[in-house]
């Protein structure tokens, strides 16, 4: 009997020890990983200034989103970040509330919701994140192109397009680079068919740490990844912007509807369009979404602008709503 009573124990606490975990979070922000756009940093600004414990969470933009709506009877997170194009289908799906917050005007039109719904704190541009270290003497590749070398067999690593915000972004830039258009993923699709003879890695998780370690030596990924690797890491890091182009990409908040802690939240993402949050974006390599000049030391780190001239800004409206027709020919054709 007391060996019974022993388990009952034990599972009544096993039960019991997520919602406690929720219960001590202040704030849910769902798809706010450390690893990713340094939000380690800001999780701990936010915690020093406004006394909020915001936990850890790895998920992708999709992930967030499909949890969000799992949740919608009975909501656990207050705040999504997403790729814009999720934001985006956030709001189409009746995920998010509106918000305009603190210094909302400040931020350019393309740049939110203009019901409040979505409203970007920072952007990337989308490259190529290499390990030089791990690419065993073979040189840093400056092409799209050059990934399908033979000599980069299993070394390319790209998030999954069909759920990672980032996946989308680098198919969009390659298709885009190689003459494709909203209406054509040709290029794309086809580059990605003659990647697969090169093995690529596709995980479907933030992947900063597998190309420090070396196991991804080449990730399509963001500058401000890039950068903190190089600036912060024991390694050999460098970003390219491919010779053929590439695209920027700003990333959203937005506010769940019946949030549990709207009130708190609200602060949270005020938190991260002031001057202090935009700052912290920038000093983590990232472009902040308000007009502020980035720090000279920041920017001495960047690649130089003539680089940076081959990213163009496109229509993620546009891209949002050929987006399931992409992945439709992902799952089919590349898969």
């Amino acid at each position: 009997m007391k060996t019974v009573l022993f388990a009952l124990g034990l599972l009544a606490v096993s039960l019991l020890a997520p919602l406690r975990s929720a219960e001590a979070a202040d704030v849910i922000c769902y798809n706010c990983p450390p690893e990713w756009a340094d939000w380690a940093s800001m999780l701990k600004a936010i915690k020093a200034d406004l006394h909020y414990d915001i936990p850890h969470d790895n998920k992708n933009s999709g992930q967030a989103l499909a949890q969000i709506l799992a949740e919608k009877t009975n909501p656990v997170g207050d705040i999504g970040y997403f790729g814009v194009t999720f934001g985006m289908k956030a709001k189409a799906q009746d995920a998010l509330e509106p918000y305009k917050p603190a210094n909302w005007d400040q931020v350019p039109s393309g740049l939110k919701d203009p019901d409040g719904y979505w409203t970007t704190i920072h952007s990337g541009t989308l490259g190529l994140f290499v390990n030089k270290d791990a690419l065993g003497g073979k040189p840093v590749p400056a092409c799209w192109k050059d990934l399908l070398k033979p000599d980069y067999k299993g070394m390319v690593g790209y998030l999954d397009p069909t759920s990672a915000a980032v996946g989308y972004v680098g198919v969009v830039a390659i298709n885009r680079a190689l003459g494709g258009s909203a209406a054509n993923f040709d290029p794309a699709i086809n580059f990605l068919k003659a990647l697969r003879e090169n093995a690529p890695i596709v995980p479907r998780q933030t992947s900063y740490a597998r190309v420090v370690s070396g196991e991804i030596p080449i990730l399509l990924d963001y500058d401000f990844n890039a950068y903190r690797a190089k600036y912060s890491e024991n390694g050999n890091f460098e970003f390219v912007i491919p010779c053929e182009g590439s695209v920027v990409f700003p990333y959203v908040v937005g506010l769940v509807k019946n949030a549990p802690d709207k009130d708190k939240a609200e602060k949270v993402i005020d938190y991260l369009l002031s001057d202090k949050g935009q700052a912290i974006w920038a000093n983590a390599y990232l472009r902040p979404a308000r007009p502020i000049e980035l720090p000279d030391a920041v920017k001495a780190k960047f690649l130089p602008d003539s680089d940076y001239a081959r990213a163009a800004s496109v229509d993620w409206g546009q891209m949002e709503s050929v987006q399931k027709g992409f992945v439709d020919r992902y799952l089919a054709e590349v898969r």
